[in-house]
């Protein structure tokens, strides 16, 4: 089940994304959602899951956060925003962080509002 505003929908998926369980996060993602990440382009629930357990696999110890939220579309059956995400993690034994942009779309059906595109991107240099 989505969540009853686009807000409440960023702000559980910020919350469920780190307990590394996709479960818990894809009520909040749409069936025939599209995400774009790093390693490419991910469409439908069951390819984005598997980018999430790779992610969550290859980073264990990931904490990942959405900071500077800002609302650039909002309307009674869709919303669009963009932010800052960063992340902690160990990498080959090593503390690592990083941070880049994103842009989340998200649309209200019969579950609620749930993310129908998301694309995070590196920060310009």
């Amino acid at each position: 089940m989505g969540a009853n505003t686009p807000e409440a929908a960023m702000a559980l998926y910020g919350e469920h994304i780190n307990a590394h369980r996709f479960e818990l996060v894809s009520p909040l993602i749409a069936e025939d959602a599209v995400f774009w990440f790093g390693d490419g382009s991910h469409v439908g629930l069951e390819a984005i899951g598997r980018a999430f357990e790779a992610t969550w696999q290859a980073l264990a110890d990931e904490t990942y956060w959405l900071e500077d939220l800002h609302w650039i579309a909002r309307g009674d059956l869709a919303a669009a925003c963009v932010y800052r995400f960063c992340w902690t993690a160990t990498v080959g034994g090593a503390p690592a962080r990083g941070s880049g942009r994103g842009t989340s779309v998200l649309g209200r059906g019969p579950q609620g509002w749930q993310i129908v595109h998301e694309h995070l991107s590196p920060s310009p240099a």
